[in-house]
């Protein structure tokens, strides 16, 4: 399904701010059940709506997975580091709603991810996964992603180390790379 296809149960759109209660139940969720997030604590929707804010504000893309108005899964695109020379590297985000995982919906948010990274004349998509996700591997390597880096024991949640994969995508060179 594509994200022109509004009479589709899913379809795939840039977030706007009534997206943000859902993208935050997703996102809190994460950090409370899963190792997807090295984080504790809960956001806010105060936190969320910043995010979201600064994401469009840097020109990044927020995308969310519309299941009849409800967001079943988001993705993004955000900065890898904060140096100039950086520019043409982003770091991806795609998570899904626990209540519709296994049915696809990342794998849908991926390729409109990978295009507005493209449009964007970015160079390389990284993304940092937990080793133990085996499904987000998966997915990554799916789309062409390669396992460049294994950072062992570098997170501690839920009473244990936690490795952290980096996987990279290289996208074509952009026609003109600049220096500023």
């Amino acid at each position: 399904m594509h994200a022109t296809d509004h009479n589709a149960p899913l379809h795939i759109r840039p977030a706007t701010e009534a997206d943000v209660p859902g993208i935050l139940e997703i996102y809190n969720d994460a950090i409370l059940h899963t190792t997807a997030i090295y984080n504790y604590v809960p956001h806010s929707p105060d936190m969320r709506l910043a995010w979201l804010r600064e994401r469009q504000e840097q020109g990044f893309p927020v995308l969310v997975a519309d299941s009849r108005g409800a967001v079943a899964g988001y993705s993004s695109l955000g900065p890898f580091r904060a140096f100039a020379a950086y520019k043409y590297t982003a770091e991806s985000s795609v998570y899904v709603h626990p209540e519709h995982r296994g049915k696809g919906i990342a794998k849908m948010l991926m390729p409109p991810l990978i295009e507005a990274a493209k449009a964007m004349d970015l160079h390389t998509i990284v993304a940092g996964i937990d080793a133990s996700n085996a499904a987000s591997i998966k997915l990554h390597e799916q789309f062409g992603f390669e396992q460049v880096a294994h950072f062992k024991q570098v997170g501690y949640k839920f009473d244990q180390w936690l490795d952290l994969l980096f996987l990279q995508l290289l996208l074509p060179t952009p026609a003109a790379p600049v220096a500023i």
